[in-house]
């Protein structure tokens, strides 16, 4: 499973390195067999037979922190989608981007978002996970923003960012109570720690953690806002990031969790409640929209709202609908999102006041579209896998408990309302989103391009994802046993069987059903007459607007705090840079009771001591009242000579030794460097200013005397100095404990500070060459 998390993120490496065959072949070529491969080693699972395996690779096991992976039911199904679907936008996306485009660039993040994601969903260790979290964030970043030359590409990329990073600063949260409570970082060792994680005093605030980070990720009211707008981005991504994985990741993750939090009161308000929020305004607003990954856009919003309910529910029936109908969303909506990348290519526009009558001149893309559309409406069709999930979600918002608290039982009576509701629009944007692109009349000359069918390399994707709607249509349980009831028992927690008909009789779900096709149809054929309501709902006001105004809203607070301590005043800098470690300083030692003042084991102090010392002291004041240069810069140097005698008194020759050498070095660049500025002239301050001057001065010297004091005398832990005097003999081999400490211990370190010397002199070179070349 390593190789598999890896392999794409290795693959990047390397892809810069088929830049010279960018003219040849195209670069999804190469990369193409990535993903099959993956998919192909994952394919191998699935099955009745199929258990848990768990590998271990250490990482930083001081800080518990270990390369656990863990591949069941659960993280198969995402495995299987991010590999198998990422095949074919692999595919979709050779004959969408032209050669002409930076692609090297394009896959270089595709690569890097599939090993994150593959990375999220195989993690046991939670800060594994979270690493991996972030990385789907960062690389999804580049990807939205990947047509940067696009303001509104811009705008979207850094939208996106913004909302999914707060929502992974938050998950980090979460994750370090959870550890903190649990004593594991281990989600498989977590769920044996349930109790103790619900009785803790932090649970509260880990669900509030654990749920800003999944609803931030999959776009749940409010913080949907960014998906829209992540439309920007070339299609290739829509279909993959925002259809299978990425929005999928916040799903993902309260499905992980759910062992653990699910039957809760709390966690059933706080997931079915937002979700299902987020299905009928996600819904509502799908029919409002002009562009066609805009309504995609809004339609994922709902479709993930749905699954987020379902997941909320708790129940067996409500999970197995909740997993089950992310693997039909997957292939209905990657299929949508490829069929409209279709249109506008071959059309030249997505704005859908602007198509219409394409089922003539594009009847395979229609054909698709029609399968897929109809599946995400819910249409009772056997052929359709939609209807079976939209069906189990039905019965499952109709089963829900009603013994628990007043909010929980209203909650649980009004979601079957809800769940009409929601779908309902559901079925009104799918038909708006059908017959405004490919029924009515053809307005061919309105179309930036004359449309035509387009080439069968870019139908394959979508025609795969039609075929996996219709079979799973027809045979719905050949993926339920091998698939599905593992996936739900990875959820709930213990088997899960469900067997899948399309016809249950004539019960309540089936007369939902109908309400949801005759209310649709209705209002699908009366939308023009309805849609004013828009005006109002929402109106002028959006979370978009409150969004914009946080955003301009920081940055004005922060021009504006910039502001005052930027004025070029050094002096300024510096009395900010000395308050900041005096308030850190003091305060620390304060709130852990560091003044401390021990003689104990302290060496008695010499008369030449005290002499050197009081040499240095007046030395330095001696520097604030010469106004020659030349003369503060070698009364400076008494100080750090004699910082080296008292080296020498300490029985320390190397560092004496060293500090003679930089102190000499030191002295000789000031007087070459200060040779070429102007003469010092004296600064007249007033009183006050003056007056801050010592209190600064005095206040940062308190500090710097407390901390030696302090050093010296708190004994918090055993010194390290201990180790190394231990084990500079053993483990570097010899008995210079500092030599051993540069070369052995601290090697690497010594190693990086030597190349940034390197570096420094190599510019100073060359700005010493290009100063010659000029003159």
């Amino acid at each position: 499973m390593i190789y598999a998390i890896l392999g794409p993120l290795i693959i990047s490496f390397l892809i810069p390195f088929f830049y010279k065959w960018k003219h040849k072949i195209h670069t999804g070529w190469i990369l193409l067999p990535v993903p099959f491969v993956i998919f192909l080693y994952f394919l191998q699972f699935v099955g009745s037979e199929f258990s848990p395996i768990r590998q271990s690779y250490p990482w930083i096991p001081s800080l518990n922190i270990v390369f656990d992976l863990h591949l069941d039911g659960l993280s198969l199904l995402f495995s299987l989608l991010i590999s198998g679907i990422g095949t074919l936008v692999l595919l979709y996306s050779i004959y969408y981007l032209d050669q002409s485009e930076k692609l090297a660039h394009f896959y270089i993040y595709l690569m890097i978002f599939m090993s994150a994601m593959l990375g999220v969903v195989l993690s046991d260790n939670v800060f594994v996970l979270y690493t991996f979290w972030e990385f789907t964030s960062l690389s999804s970043f580049l990807l939205i923003g990947y047509w940067h030359h696009r303001e509104r590409s811009r705008y979207g990329a850094l939208k996106s960012m913004l909302i999914t990073v707060f929502g992974g600063l938050s998950l980090l949260g979460g994750v370090i109570l959870l550890t903190t409570t649990a004593g594991t970082a281990s989600i498989q060792e977590m769920i044996d720690q349930k109790d103790v994680i619900i009785n803790s005093s932090y649970f509260p605030l880990i669900l509030v953690f654990i749920f800003l980070g999944a609803f931030t990720k999959s776009a749940q009211f409010p913080f949907h806002i960014w998906l829209p707008d992540a439309m920007e981005a070339p299609t290739p991504v829509s279909a993959y990031l925002h259809s299978a994985t990425m929005v999928k990741a916040g799903l993902y993750l309260i499905a992980r969790l759910s062992p653990i939090l699910a039957g809760e009161p709390w966690f059933f308000i706080a997931v079915s409640g937002i979700g299902m929020v987020t299905l009928c305004w996600g819904s509502f607003m799908a029919v409002r929209q002009t562009d066609l990954k805009g309504i995609l856009a809004f339609s994922t919003i709902s479709q993930l709202g749905m699954i987020m309910t379902m997941l909320g529910f708790g129940t067996k029936a409500a999970v197995f609908a909740a997993v089950f109908h992310i693997l039909n969303h997957a292939t209905f909506k990657g299929s949508l999102f490829m069929v409209a990348g279709i249109v506008d290519h071959e059309t030249g526009t997505r704005d859908i006041r602007k198509l219409g009558g394409l089922m003539t001149l594009m009847p395979v893309s229609a054909t698709l579209a029609l399968f897929a559309t109809f599946s995400m409406a819910g249409v009772p069709l056997p052929l359709l896998n939609g209807f079976y999930s939209k069906e189990l979600f039905f019965s499952s918002s109709l089963e829900l408990s009603t013994s628990g608290a007043a909010l929980m039982n209203t909650l649980a009576l009004v979601m079957p309302y809800l769940a009409v509701l929601g779908s309902i629009f559901t079925f009104v944007y799918s038909m708006y989103f059908f017959s405004g692109t490919f029924r009515g009349n053809l307005q061919a000359d309105v179309l930036p391009k004359k449309p035509h069918e387009a080439p069968w390399g870019m139908l394959i994707s979508p025609i795969v994802l039609v075929s996996g709607v219709i079979l799973i249509g027809l045979f719905p349980n050949m993926v339920n046993e091998p698939l599905l009831a593992k996936t739900a028992e990875a959820v709930y927690g213990e088997a899960v069987q469900k067997e899948i008909y399309f016809w249950h009789g004539f019960e309540t779900p089936f007369y939902m059903s109908m309400a949801v096709v005759g209310l649709g149809t209705l209002l699908a054929f009366t939308q023009k007459r309805w849609a004013r309501v828009y005006q109002v709902i929402p109106g002028k006001w959006s979370f978009n607007v409150l969004y914009d105004l946080i955003v301009s809203g920081i940055y004005r607070v922060s021009e504006t705090v910039t502001e005052s301590y930027m004025n070029g005043s050094l002096r300024r800098y510096i009395r900010l840079i000395l308050l900041a470690m005096l308030i850190a300083g003091f305060g620390f030692m304060m709130t852990t009771d560091g003044f401390m003042f021990s003689n104990a084991d302290v060496a008695p102090i010499s008369l030449t001591e005290v002499l050197i010392a009081v040499t240095m002291a007046v030395a330095a004041f001696a520097t604030i009242y010469t106004s020659n240069r030349i003369a503060a810069i070698l009364i400076l140097g008494v100080v750090g000579y004699g910082l080296s005698l008292l080296f020498v008194i300490y029985r320390a020759p190397d560092l004496a030794l060293t500090q003679l050498i930089v102190e000499t070095v030191t002295v000789a660049l000031f007087l070459l460097a200060f040779y070429h500025l102007p003469e010092l002239r004296k600064i007249d301050d007033d009183k006050k200013e003056r007056g801050i001057n010592v209190i600064v001065a005095g206040l940062f010297g308190l500090l710097m005397a407390a901390v030696g004091i302090s050093a010296h005398s708190s004994k918090w832990f055993e010194p390290i100095s201990d180790y190394f005097l231990e084990t500079s003999k053993t483990l570097g081999g010899g008995k210079n404990v500092v030599n051993v400490i540069l070369v052995d211990m601290r090697g690497l370190d010594t190693l990086f500070e030597i190349t940034v010397l390197g570096i420094a002199a190599l510019a100073i070179y060359g700005l010493i060459k290009i100063r010659r070349t000029r003159e």
